[in-house]
């Protein structure tokens, strides 16, 4: 596969997840599908993912994912993500807050023939919590600032 069809297989990922039409996973991961960062395997991996993104629109009924920027090297392509959202519904037993989060990922897939057979991602767990009001983060003390 090309750089530039590889990059079109992740924006497709991305473009059906804002749909919410997670169908396409079913053509997307290989049989042997590995996800380092949630520690997946196997086409176990698409039920699993399946169900967790369930559970983000649940949360979060308006969940979307830009593409900010897109490298492709090889088999591999890293993207940084936007996601955006409102918490309306339940999240993880968190009762809505109303607030609107913005949450940024970095990924790093490696595709062979079409499909994905590795990703590892970065999220920034910590503010996503701090804008839903969970944690209180105050952020490095002004000596350091």
């Amino acid at each position: 596969m090309s750089l530039e069809e590889n990059k079109v297989i992740i924006r497709s990922l991305y473009e059906a997840e804002n749909k919410q039409n997670l169908a396409l996973l079913d053509e997307l991961l290989a049989p042997d599908y590995v996800d380092h960062t949630l520690q997946w395997r196997g086409l176990e991996a698409v039920e699993k993912w399946r169900k967790s993104m369930t559970m983000v629109y649940k949360g979060f009924p308006d969940w979307h994912e830009t593409v900010e920027d897109i490298i492709a090297e090889g088999d591999r392509v890293w993207v940084r993500i936007t996601c955006t959202g409102t918490h309306t519904g339940e999240y993880r037993g968190l009762s809505p807050t109303g607030k609107k989060i913005t949450l940024t990922s970095v990924q790093i897939w490696r595709i062979v023939n079409g499909k994905f057979v590795e990703r590892v991602a970065v999220y920034d767990t910590l503010d996503f919590y701090k804008q839903l009001g969970v944690i209180e983060y105050k952020g490095f003390p002004d000596e350091v600032k």
